[in-house]
């Protein structure tokens, strides 16, 4: 079984931050540093965690908002070149997930040094991220950091270029939300654009997962970006369009479809078959379907498939998978089988029942669905 996520902060890393510390700092009371930063570790969760570190770090580091930032500083692992983002802390120095509160120390409490903090998030962020961190400027100096950011865009580190477009994000997972910029996206357009073709596909991921975030709230604006972007697009960019598009494509954004190339299909489904018209749970829905052509030219096509999944209240709900991207030939018929798993996952509790399942083409749900029975034995029902 893996390592819980939270073990990313655990005593020795605690322990070791304490010594790097108190390495930098002689006066630094190391053991109650510790003492507060382990208290009940083992009934929080990572961010939870993450923060007793900070506040630990704010009882027990100076007062002194530049003398706490001059300690924080020398308690990093030295840059020799390396990728030190995934190196956790070691006699060396403080670098991976435990640089994580100490950025948000510096987004707490750094307010009023703008200068040495946009120095610290820097420094931190070459040895992890600082994306948590440098939001509490982006929401209190927003064209101050803005600007910043911009000028990161050209740095010769990539974990310095995606804290532009990651920490920017405005629905950045387990982080504070940007609201100026689910509001107006504008704001950080130019960082994104900036990095649309950087070499560094870390880097570009993260403009795409921006993009992904900004089209939750401004779709028709996204899938005029993927439209311009596409143009004598390179492979990289092409493929970062693609991820940041992600869940327009699933939602069948039609502005976002065409910018896509892909059309509204001259298609029929011919046969929906369910191999498995009762699935027990831990088993799978097997189907086959025939989708055959209309038209009398070749034609793209994205086919997706929705699974209705019942509730506890009785009713369902739609959720769409990924399956097949294809050209389909003029007057042809395109037969596939799938495979869907029906197992215990931590994302979705399962009810037994009714379940239905459609076919999607470039966003459009096919006639000719169909039905199938989800049975779940007493004990896995439970266990849910």
């Amino acid at each position: 079984m893996p390592e819980p996520f939270k073990n990313l902060f655990n005593a020795q890393i605690i322990s070791g931050m304490g010594d790097h510390f108190l390495k930098a700092w002689p006066d630094f009371d190391r053991d109650h540093f510790v003492q507060a930063a382990t208290n009940n570790l083992e009934m929080l969760e990572l961010k939870a965690r993450s923060e007793q570190i900070t506040q630990a770090l704010r009882k027990y580091l100076p007062e002194d908002y530049s003398h706490a930032g001059e300690i924080m500083l020398s308690s990093l692992t030295p840059e020799d070149g390396s990728d030190l983002s995934n190196i956790p802390v070691n006699t060396k120095g403080i670098s991976g997930w435990a640089v994580m509160p100490m950025a948000h120390y510096v987004g707490l409490w750094g307010m009023h040094d703008f200068k040495l903090s946009m120095m610290l998030l820097k420094e931190m962020t070459i040895r992890s991220s600082s994306e948590f961190g440098i939001r509490f400027f982006l929401i209190e100096k927003q064209k101050e950091t803005l600007a910043v950011l911009m000028e990161w865009t050209n740095d010769n580190n990539e974990h310095v270029r995606r804290l532009v477009s990651e920490g920017s994000r405005p629905r950045l997972p387990w982080a504070m939300r940007l609201s100026a910029f689910m509001e107006n996206p504008e704001h950080i357009l130019p960082l994104l654009e900036a990095l649309k073709d950087d070499p560094s596909e870390y880097v570009r991921r993260s403009v795409a997962n921006n993009l992904n975030d900004i089209a939750k709230d401004h779709p028709d604006r996204v899938a005029e970006i993927a439209e311009k972007w596409l143009r004598a697009a390179s492979k990289n960019r092409q493929r970062l369009v693609r991820h940041a598009c992600r869940s327009l494509i699933k939602q069948g954004h039609h502005a976002t479809l065409k910018a896509l190339g892909y059309s509204p299909a001259k298609v029929k489904l011919e046969a929906l078959n369910l191999k498995t018209p009762t699935v027990n749970f831990g088993d799978a829905l097997v189907f086959e379907m025939a989708l055959s052509s209309e038209s009398t030219e070749d034609q793209a096509l994205i086919i997706d498939y929705i699974i209705h999944h019942q509730k506890a209240n009785g009713r369902t709900t739609p959720k769409v998978f990924k399956w097949k991207v294809l050209t389909l030939s003029a007057g042809s018929t395109h037969r596939a089988k799938k495979k869907h798993p029906f197992k215990q996952i931590t994302t979705r509790v399962y009810y037994p029942g009714l379940h239905k399942i459609e076919i999607v083409v470039n966003g459009a749900v096919q006639e000719g669905g169909a039905e199938f029975e989800l049975e779940i034995k007493g004990a896995q029902n439970e266990s849910q």
